[in-house]
């Protein structure tokens, strides 16, 4: 399957980061390559990147895509990058993006288990070598202890129903894959309007499974202690409670005199992309600088 990748806000990305050739760059989920590349052009090949990633696959296709410039690819979590940066020789860098969304790879491969539009096992996990899958999750706790994941993680007012209905159904037979468990929530809360009644399910047990929130919060934290003086730190993040804990971590390092923030409000696609890429619609880009 070919995978076509598309780099969100690539251009503002670039021109936020103030790429330059003698820079140190770091993106923490270099996915399938997309925005490296860029930072890379933009250096004319000159800059030094080092690209994380916990996902194989998809550091594999990276590293094709980047054969022909002088990058540090590495399979680990963005939560750990201080610690693997300065591993390799790095006391400080210039720049470090995040980017919190799914990729091309992640949603549209086979037997990933990220949409609910695909008859996948129930996996979603980003790392395949970790032991926590979506099916765990579906099948194994408690009645309260899904309902309260749907809620704190989706914000799904009907979290109490819909976990009601998945116990109900895994009573009868173990859940498997992506559509079983569509059709389950689909039966249990009628659609209204465009968007499918599985959406925010989904998205909250590709969270529960990869810790998501959690790392991100110590990420924001590994990043920020790597950044040198006038070193910026971007991110960019589809959900609202990643949004928020980006917006928290910055205004309270920003109080503790640590950094400034450069894009009070975040920053969004143009018109243009959004049309041209759906999938970006949703996306916020937020930027802070190291003091």
């Amino acid at each position: 399957m070919e995978i076509v990748h598309v780099p969100v806000m690539l251009n503002e990305i670039v021109e936020a980061l103030r790429v330059k050739r003698s820079g140190i760059y770091v993106d923490g989920t270099v996915g399938l390559g997309g925005h490296a590349e860029g930072i890379l052009r933009k250096a004319e090949g000159e800059c030094t990147l080092i690209g994380m990633d916990r996902d194989e696959e998809a550091l594999e296709i990276a590293g094709k895509r980047l054969k022909d410039y002088d990058v540090q690819l590495m399979k680990d979590n963005f939560s750990n990058m201080e610690d693997a940066v300065k591993g390799l020789g790095y006391k400080e860098v210039d720049g470090i993006l995040l980017d919190l969304g799914l990729s091309t790879l992640q949603l549209k491969a086979e037997g990933r288990g990220f949409s609910f539009l695909r008859d996948d096992p129930l996996d979603m996990r980003m790392d395949t070598a970790q032991e926590l899958t979506a099916a765990n999750i579906v099948n194994e706790y408690p009645e309260k202890d899904l309902a309260n994941v749907l809620w704190k993680y989706g914000e799904e007012r009907f979290s109490r129903k819909i976990a009601r209905a998945i116990v109900n159904a895994r009573q009868r037979k173990t859940i498997k894959t992506c559509k079983e468990l569509a059709l389950i929530i689909e039966k249990a809360v009628k659609r209204r309007g465009r968007i499918h009644p599985a959406t925010r399910a989904f998205q909250t047990l590709r969270i529960e499974v990869n810790k998501e929130l959690t790392l991100l919060s110590m990420a924001l934290d590994a990043g920020i202690n790597l950044l040198g003086p006038k070193g910026r730190l971007c991110v960019l993040s589809y959900h609202s409670l990643e949004d928020r804990i980006v917006k928290h971590s910055f205004k309270d390092m920003a109080k503790k005199g640590v950094l400034t923030i450069i894009t009070k409000r975040p920053l969004t696609p143009q018109k243009e992309e959004r049309d041209a890429n759906p999938s970006s619609r949703s996306a916020k880009l937020r930027v802070a600088e190291k003091l």
